[in-house]
């Protein structure tokens, strides 16, 4: 079952209504009785029933980060925006994280835009630094779209006002790179870098782009491009100033918040080392915050409200019990549940928890019917009223589960990067042409090919040869690797050695792949000792685990079950660097073969 699905049924519950009603008529509502993830299910419901524009501040970073998980599991990322702190730690650090430079600079720019309205998810620390204003946003923010006419060069002038810098290859916020027709640019309003193709003085195409593969992603008719603002130094503004008047600010606990404003306001700014850089950010005073959110409608989640709402709804909802994976509590839990009337649901990403389940109640006997929810969200509950149980797999295996945020492509994006590799190359090093052997490194250069001018990699050779690489042949260059210390003979090009070296190396290689192949034929004849199938002791040793299998974790277990159930003798070697998850595997080996009642040597 989709997880649309089940938010129409709280699309239903006539407290939606009811709230969507009252936001009409009354400043302050107050709604208690959400437990766990059934507010994000409330949240988006009434934003579909009633489509304000809506700001959530939450009590910390974790909080509000579950709930935007929860809100882009339910509706996707489209309307939904997190605004985080600019900074990396605390804003008395004052160390801006690129990051989260980018979700906040997205936030502020898709506020200028007059579309669909907007889902905002932040908390105080957030919003207690200040932003540039409206104007200085519009005025340093660059709309390009198919079809204009624009010369390139115009571009590249107006980004070099911004602050951009320019670069052979993008691979970071701020940078922007041009190669004949196409300028690459990275803004800080977007995860992925954007690719502009010109066709003379005109726009042709504007796609975003992959920073590792350097394929193009998504296809825009308009774009907007907007620089860092984290270093400005006329931050007046607060996020408050660009929101629509219509708009709806939820809240979890106001008491905190407002206390939690006045404890950053009043921090002493503190850099260790003291030589490092840092941005000191402007601040909001506790009575500057309550003076911005006074002009909005206002929904209250708190559970205790100091001064009276104009008026409240109850929600009857309770939080998933914890079961330490106590199947039996769990499974008590459940036939309650269903003798009450309740449908339940059980909320998970991997298909193979749901089977999981389904084994471990039929190796106990366990007639316990419920649904598959293709997506998990961060806590489970019941909802009295609609009769409905929705539990989550990692909370029934007390299993670790985290958020993740848009932005983390673009961190991702720096450290994984063929081309910025090359960028971090130093005259001098050594490195390995796939064709021409062993080089150094001399640098990025710019030569005439045809009527273009394109950036090439010079490496030269033993009496200073020279070879050019084109960026199209990156692949064909890696970096030397040898032991520390010694330095490698450099290759002398047309001299045929480094062919001779490659011939050796593979007549030596083809030697070697001639021994294992007779030795694996000899071990195809032997007959070793078939394990049993996976039981229920297995299912649920495997669903104990607090963190979810990765892809690869996955496949590296399954190929070593199929072995270890084949009659054929084993013979597999599991890689992997250092916490990659190497352990749960052999874990699961170990216990497949003690449940057979054979010994394992750990």
């Amino acid at each position: 079952m989709d997880i649309v699905q089940l938010q129409q049924l709280m699309d239903g519950h006539p407290n939606v209504s009811a709230a969507s009603k009252l936001l009409k008529e009354v400043m302050t509502l107050s709604v208690k009785g959400l437990h766990g993830s059934s507010r994000a299910l409330f949240a988006v419901s009434l934003f579909r029933k009633q489509p304000n524009p809506s700001l959530f501040i939450f009590n910390d970073l974790e909080t509000a980060g579950y709930f935007y998980h929860d809100l882009t599991q339910i509706t996707g990322t489209g309307d939904i925006l997190f605004f985080p702190s600019a900074y990396k730690r605390a804003a008395k650090y004052g160390q801006i994280d690129a990051a989260n430079q980018i979700l906040r600079t997205e936030t502020l720019s898709r506020l200028q835009e007059d579309g669909r309205p907007l889902l905002i998810v932040s908390y105080p620390d957030a919003l207690a630094e200040k932003t540039v204003s409206q104007q200085t946003l519009q005025e340093n923010t660059l709309t390009v779209s198919t079809g204009e006419k624009v010369d390139s060069s115009f571009v590249a002038e107006v980004l070099d006002s911004y602050g951009f810098q320019y670069v052979d290859y993008v691979y970071e916020p701020g940078q922007y790179a041009t190669r004949g027709s196409i300028l690459d640019v990275f803004s800080f309003s977007s995860e992925l870098p954007y690719r502009i193709d010109f066709f003379g003085d005109e726009i042709e195409t504007i796609r975003s782009f992959d920073v590792e593969t350097q394929l193009s992603k998504e296809k825009f008719s308009e774009i907007r491009i907007v620089p860092e603002f984290g270093t400005a130094k006329d931050k007046n503004a607060t996020l408050f100033d660009l929101l629509p008047e219509q708009t709806i600010i939820a809240t979890e606990d106001m008491r905190w918040i407002e206390s939690r404003i006045e404890s950053i306001y009043h921090d002493e700014l503190k850099i260790n080392p003291p030589d490092e850089e840092f941005i000191k950010a402007d601040l909001l005073s506790k009575e500057e915050f309550l003076s911005a959110i006074q002009p909005f409608r206002k929904l209250r989640f708190d559970t205790n409200l100091l001064d009276p709402a104009d008026a409240a709804l109850q929600f009857e909802t309770s939080p998933q019990p914890l079961f330490h994976k106590n199947f039996d509590l769990l499974s008590e839990s459940l036939q309650e549940f269903l003798q009450k009337g309740y449908t339940i649901y059980i909320l998970s990403d991997s298909e193979k928890q749901h089977q999981r389940l389904r084994d471990i109640f039929h190796d106990r006997g366990d007639a316990i019917p419920f649904t598959p929810i293709n997506k998990t969200l961060h806590e489970g509950f019941s909802e009295d009223s609609m009769k409905i149980c929705c539990f989550t797999d990692h909370q029934i295996f007390n299993r670790f589960h985290k958020f993740s945020l848009k932005s983390e492509k673009a961190r991702s994006g720096k450290i994984a990067l063929t081309l910025k590799e090359i960028n971090q190359l130093q005259p001098g090093d050594y490195v390995v042409h796939l064709d021409h052997g062993i080089g150094k490194f001399t640098g990025l250069v710019r030569m005439r090919i045809g009527d273009k001018i394109q950036e090439v990699i010079k490496l030269t050779y033993l009496n200073n040869d020279a070879v050019f690489v084109s960026i199209h042949s990156l692949h064909k260059i890696s970096k030397y690797k040898g032991r520390e210390g010694d330095s490698p003979q450099l290759s002398k090009l047309g001299s045929g050695a480094w062919e001779r070296t490659k011939e050796r190396t593979k007549s030596k290689i083809k030697d070697i792949a001639r021994d294992l192949i007779k030795l694996y034929a000899q071990r195809q004849h032997e007959k070793g000792y078939a394990f049993s199938k996976d039981t229920y002791l297995q299912n649920e040793l495997e669903a104990s685990f607090i963190y979810e299998d990765t892809p690869d974790q996955l496949k590296a277990t399954q190929d070593v079950k199929n072995d270890m159930e084949s009659e054929r003798p084993m013979d597999r070697l599991v890689c992997g660097d250092v916490g990659f998850g190497k352990t749960e595997v052999a874990i699961r080996a170990a216990f497949k073969a003690a449940t057979d009642g054979k010994q394992v040597a750990v």
